[in-house]
C-alpha cells in the first residue's frame, strides 16, 4: 500500500470518528433522536384509587381503546384483596415490587393462591376468572391490547376506595 493511500484512509477514518462522536454527543445531550422513545419515570405517573387499598396509573397507550396496546400499573397496600374478576382480553402481569399472590376461580380462596415476587410474570387468558392478594405493599405492571376492562364476578365483594374525609370533619388531635 502506498503512503498516499494510507494517508487517505487515515483522513477518512479520522473524519468518520469526528462525525460519529458528534452525532453521539448530540443524541446524548438532547433527546432529539428519541422521538417515540420517551422515558416514563415513577414520578410521572398519576395514581387513581380503584378499590380499597389499590390504585391504578396509566403508563403507556390507551387502555380503554379497542385494539390499542397499553401498559398500566396497579399499586396495592399490604393485605389488599382483589376479588374474583375477568377481562375480555388477555392480561399480562409482571410484579415490580413486593409479594403479590394470585389464584384462579369464581371466588377468592386463600388456599389456592400462588406467590409471585419481583420479576415474576404471568399471562392470564381472556375470560379466565382470577383473584389476587397483595401480601406486602406491591406494584404490578399489566400490559395487553385494549380495551382493558374489569368484570367482577360478584360486584358486592369489591370494597370502594378509601375516600379521605374533609378536613373540617377530621377529629381534632388532643394535646
Amino acid at each position: 500500500m502506498t503512503l498516499k493511500k494510507m494517508g487517505s484512509i487515515t483522513v477518512v477514518a479520522f473524519a468518520m470518528t469526528i462525525i460519529t462522536s458528534g452525532i453521539y454527543s448530540q443524541a446524548k445531550d438532547d433527546n432529539s433522536g428519541m422521538q417515540g422513545h420517551d422515558i416514563v419515570r415513577p414520578s410521572d405517573l398519576t395514581w387513581t384509587p380503584i378499590m380499597k387499598g389499590c390504585s391504578l396509573a396509566k403508563v403507556s397507550g390507551e387502555p380503554d381503546t379497542e385494539g390499542s396496546p397499553f401498559v398500566v400499573r396497579i399499586r396495592c397496600n399490604a393485605g389488599s384483596r382483589i376479588p374474583a374478576h375477568w377481562h375480555p382480553t388477555d392480561e399480562n402481569l409482571t410484579v415490580l415490587k413486593g409479594t403479590f399472590m394470585v389464584g384462579a376461580g369464581e371466588k377468592f380462596d386463600m388456599t389456592t393462591l400462588k406467590t409471585m415476587e419481583p420479576g415474576d410474570f404471568m399471562s392470564v387468558p381472556k375470560d379466565m376468572r382470577h383473584f389476587a392478594l397483595s401480601k406486602t405493599n406491591s406494584t404490578v405492571q399489566l400490559h395487553g391490547i385494549g380495551p382493558f376492562k374489569v368484570n367482577w364476578v360478584n360486584p358486592s365483594d369489591v370494597l370502594p376506595p378509601d375516600v379521605p374525609s374533609p378536613t373540617h370533619l377530621r377529629p381534632i388531635p388532643k394535646p
